[in-house]
């Protein structure tokens, strides 16, 4: 009878990890993980971008409807027999707040159109105090009790047609990761009375 005897596996030098081997797999694994933090941190940074570019639409937006409110309430007054300029409380004479060539910001929560401080142009927005957010219920406006934001508006009005037609440019600016950003809107309005 055959005795069996057990199989000893010999040790066979070189088919085992060198240790450069391990170190370049471990960068390459270091790297890859890497770039998928990278990756995540930018998608946060675009979503951080998006949310202040779409409030700035809507800042935008509520001031152009702020306008065309006081306007089209004018336009109301004149047919119910009050003689009402169609820019009263504006831009109609040179004392409104929004008079060509001032710079002007308007607190619809408030209701009230009010003179920023006088700056050259180029300034416009600048020269607008920051909007404010109620930490109550997130209502924004100019309430000294509420937080700052980083958003400032100014609303510039240009007489193109004397008594007839007007172009309304607002603009915007916040600051974002410590660079400000801006956005203007134009558009034209016409005496509806």
């Amino acid at each position: 009878l055959r005795r069996i005897t057990p199989y000893h596996f010999p040790l066979k030098s070189g088919k085992g990890f060198t240790l450069v081997e391990s170190l370049v797999a471990i960068s390459i694994l270091s790297l890859s993980i890497l770039a998928t933090f990278t990756a995540g941190q930018g998608s946060l940074q675009a979503s951080s971008n998006s949310k202040n570019q779409i409030a700035a639409f809507f800042l935008i937006q509520d001031a152009m409807e702020y306008v065309k409110n006081v306007r089209d309430n004018n336009a109301l007054n004149s047919v119910t027999g009050i003689t009402t300029h169609w820019l009263s409380g504006l831009s109609e004479v040179a004392d409104d707040p929004c008079y060509f060539g001032k710079i002007c910001y308007v607190d619809s929560y408030e209701n009230e159109a009010t003179n920023c401080v006088a700056l050259p142009a180029a300034q416009v927005v600048s020269s607008c105090p920051s909007i404010r957010r109620n930490p109550g219920n997130d209502l924004l406006g100019y309430n000294p009790a509420w937080t700052d934001t980083t958003f400032r508006r100014g609303i510039q009005f240009t007489e193109i047609t004397p008594g007839e037609e007007v172009r309304v440019t607002v603009n915007i600016s916040w600051v974002s990761r410590g660079v400000t950003k801006t956005f203007s809107v134009s558009e034209t309005l016409f005496n509806r009375q």
